[in-house]
């Protein structure tokens, strides 16, 4: 198993100012991010300064996914971003560009992630999924990964027997509402809003079972960064693993920081279930994720996700 553990360095002000920016070190960053809970911990870290200790200038971009800045991140305009490890690795068979995960961000968890349905339907258990439109936010990403495998244990074929439908994720509820679909595959916040207004229900749980804890998303870089950059590399891992540990271990923190980025009611934020906020990134856990895209046809061929995990340079 390879695992890099994400360490922060002393709070103290003689620590913060002895890991400020070497001479030469890129110290501007234009950061990806999906805004969602995912993205707390890179809020925390810009909010307390943890970055501006480390001696960078941070800028953020609300992107719906890594595919849409590719051309950012080849040429250097932007040099983190934050994607889903289904799209990462997408990408990365492809050969579109080659990446390297640097730091983990949010672990699914339960009751956060799931298929609904409307409070008076008649689907009450998968089984009767059979010959159903379901809608997904994507027709190949994390609902068809996480669904797919809930679909096999009751004895469905997902590719003959489910009907998916693409439903952009503004449009859930209403299509839920109106009848568009039988089922939406959500999460939350759009999970907790569902059983608010429609009264609906979670069929199953798309974080349990097969899926428990799979991993969601991670932050990422190309591989000419991660190689041109390495101590600038290092200080946005330390700043980010200072508040990856504030957001793995107290939620006020998480809830209190989301409405400034989303759209995300403070109310809401406060009872929405969250995923986790992982402190270290595990080879071992990622590979679940491309394991389970092989399987479900997502990926081609194997993946072996160790050679995709940064490894910092020996120092000695």
């Amino acid at each position: 198993m390879a695992t890099l553990v994400i360490t922060g360095c002393s709070g103290s002000d003689d620590a913060a100012e002895g890991s400020g920016a070497d001479a030469g070190m890129k110290t501007d960053l234009l950061i990806g991010q999906y805004p969602g809970a995912d993205s707390a911990p890179l809020f925390i870290a810009m909010e307390r300064g943890f970055f501006k200790e480390e001696g960078l200038t941070v800028k953020q971009e609300p992107i719906q996914a890594p595919q849409q800045v590719l051309g950012k991140l080849s040429n250097g305009a932007m040099d983190v971003v934050l994607g889903s490890y289904a799209t990462i690795l997408t990408i990365q068979e492809q050969g579109t560009e080659k990446f390297k995960y640097i730091a983990d961000s949010y672990q699914g968890a339960q009751g956060a992630f799931g298929i609904m349905v409307k409070k008076d339907s008649p689907i009450k258990k998968v089984a009767d999924l059979k010959g159903k439109k379901v809608g997904v936010n994507a027709l190949a990403g994390l609902g068809t990964l996480t669904m797919n495998p809930h679909f096999k244990v009751a004895g469905l074929d997902p590719e003959k027997d489910i009907n998916y439908v693409e439903v952009p994720t503004t449009n859930w509820l209403s299509s839920l509402d109106k009848g568009d679909v039988d089922a939406v595959w959500m999460t939350d916040p759009y999970v907790s809003e569902a059983k608010k207004e429609l009264g609906a229900t979670m069929l199953v749980d798309t974080m349990s079972g097969p899926t428990e804890s799979l991993p969601i998303t991670g932050w990422a870089a190309t591989e000419k960064w991660v190689a041109d950059n390495p101590k600038t590399l290092a200080a946005f891992q330390r700043a980010m693993a200072k508040a990856q540990q504030i957001a793995a271990t107290d939620r006020s923190a998480v809830t209190k920081v989301l409405p400034t980025f989303t759209k995300i009611p403070a109310e809401t934020a406060a009872t929405i279930n969250l995923g986790a906020y992982p402190t270290s990134l595990s080879a071992e856990r990622i590979q679940r994720v491309a394991d389970l895209m092989l399987d479900s046809g997502m990926l081609k061929k194997e993946m072996d996700v160790k050679s995709m995990i940064y490894t910092a340079p020996d120092q000695g």
